[in-house]
């Protein structure tokens, strides 16, 4: 079986199966579940198990084993060595450092299989979101259209 396991301070990231991130996306909330990208889910659906670029990741707290979020690439680097993060932290966990830990990890794991650029959107009114980013060393290069979330603000973080 392919697991991967990225250890932080604080925090275990656990890649998970094609099934586990089928029945994750099944258990949303169907407002939640409309969110979710539609070839992210079709590309998890046929991904090999251990395809870090398909598969999200659960994130634990190393202390108790609690889940606290999830994070995932929302697709393997395309030609230019760039690939787009997404992250989030469940209620109960947020405001603690856990999302700033966890994308951190990712953007190691992204430096690390020769990703040149690590590039994450968020919305302007999603306050927490632009502190991570901000605190993970992006650089803020604008708004763009989206075309599964709409006008975002784009910001990247590049390798060395």
């Amino acid at each position: 079986m392919h697991t991967l396991a990225v250890e932080t301070p604080r925090l275990t990231l656990r890649l998970k199966s094609p099934a586990e991130v089928l029945a994750w996306v099944e258990s949303l909330p169907p407002e939640v579940r409309a969110e979710v990208s539609p070839d992210w889910v079709e590309r998890a659906r046929h991904a090999p198990p251990g395809d870090v670029w398909a598969l999200g990741f659960t994130v634990l707290e190393r202390a108790t084993g609690a889940e606290v979020g999830g994070c995932a690439f929302k697709g393997p680097p395309d030609a230019d060595g760039v690939v787009e993060v997404a992250y989030g932290v469940d209620e109960p966990h947020q405001r603690q450092g856990y999302a700033t830990e966890l994308t951190e990890a990712l953007v190691a794991v992204a430096f690390e299989r020769g990703v040149r650029v690590v590039r994450a959107h968020a919305k302007a009114d999603n306050a927490a979101s632009l502190r991570v980013l901000a605190k993970c060393g992006f650089r803020t290069l604008g708004w763009v259209i989206d075309p599964e979330d709409g006008e975002v603000l784009r910001f990247e973080r590049a390798a060395g």
